[in-house]
């Protein structure tokens, strides 16, 4: 089960402060910043597609028999995905069911818009209780989705000479210098995909490095349509002003789609090798309406 700690952050004076894409794109949408993902961004995103390699963003998951339940205690290693097999011979197929939790730390998963809540209100601006209902979620949904993701995607790789130290934040001159070192620009409509050489683990004598509130700015003037990391938001946060700006600011105030937990050691390598840290990157969930986040491959193509 997820630990991931939740904040309904509350409007304060300073809220102006704070980048948001609120009525950017009208008050239904639902796309949030993969309405920067034009043609002509996908068009470049597809030039990026030169030799056909291919890597997977995603961590591999082992499922657990369902008798072990998805509300283990988090002091035990737990699996996303709880399994229950239904047949298992003497039929000419095998079957099972699954049970999966979306927002698992030990699963990569995409973000909905409406995962997270702002001042009561899911982006941008609809009330929660019109938009997420004991039914399922009606408005911010996994539904936005449905086409899949292709875009550019730019790897800026901090964990180049080694992890980033505990309890680092991230910040846009970060961003910049891995630019500089790699050769490499974010471009309006690009998916951001950030490496910090951490394995998720909430540990009282390691706190996590984090992106931080200056950060989540650099990626709204910059245009950045969806962002992909090892790690996101740091434990325990580094402004208890804004605790985890990723996932309190980006998501629900700028509308861009996370996604968490990503596995990222395979594409720093291929990158490496290759001299190359953009890549044309491809997401498609299972076309399930209705949910405030799913698990995924993402696929970096080179």
């Amino acid at each position: 089960m997820s630990t991931e700690q939740r904040y309904d952050v509350v409007a304060t004076p300073n809220e102006e402060e704070l980048p948001s894409n609120w009525g950017r794109w009208g008050a239904d949408d639902e796309l949030g910043t993969l309405n920067l993902i034009t043609d002509e961004v996908r068009a470049r995103a597809a030039a990026q597609a030169r030799t056909g390699r291919a890597v997977s963003l995603a961590q591999p998951i082992q499922p657990a028999p369902l008798v072990s339940g998805p509300f283990a205690p988090t002091t035990q290693e737990t699996s996303p995905v709880q399994q229950l097999m239904q047949y298992t011979g003497g039929a000419p197929a095998t079957a099972d069911l699954m049970l999966v939790t979306n927002h698992h730390v030990r699963s990569t998963h995409l973000d909905a818009l409406g995962h997270q809540i702002w001042d009561g209100q899911v982006y941008p601006g609809r009330p929660l209780a019109e938009s997420v209902t004991p039914a399922g979620v009606r408005h911010g949904s996994t539904a936005a989705f449905a086409a899949g993701i292709v875009t550019r995607g730019v790897l800026l790789d901090l964990a180049w000479d080694g992890p980033l130290p505990m309890g680092h934040p991230i910040t846009s001159e970060d961003f910049e210098a891995a630019e500089a070192r790699q050769g490499v620009r974010l471009e309006s409509g690009d998916a951001l995909v950030v490496r910090c050489g951490w394995v998720y683990a909430i540990d009282p004598e390691r706190p996590m490095p984090g992106i931080s509130l200056d950060a989540v700015r650099w990626m709204h003037r910059r245009g950045v349509s969806l962002y992909a990391g090892d790690l996101g938001d740091a434990h325990p946060p580094l402004d208890p002003a804004v605790p985890g700006p990723l996932h309190r600011v980006a998501l629900p105030l700028l509308g861009m789609p996370l996604i968490d937990v990503a596995e990222l050691n395979e594409l720093a390598a291929v990158c490496a090798e290759l001299n190359r840290h953009a890549f044309l990157l491809t997401v498609a969930p299972p076309r399930i309406h209705g949910l405030t986040g799913v698990p995924v491959n993402p696929l970096a193509v080179f």
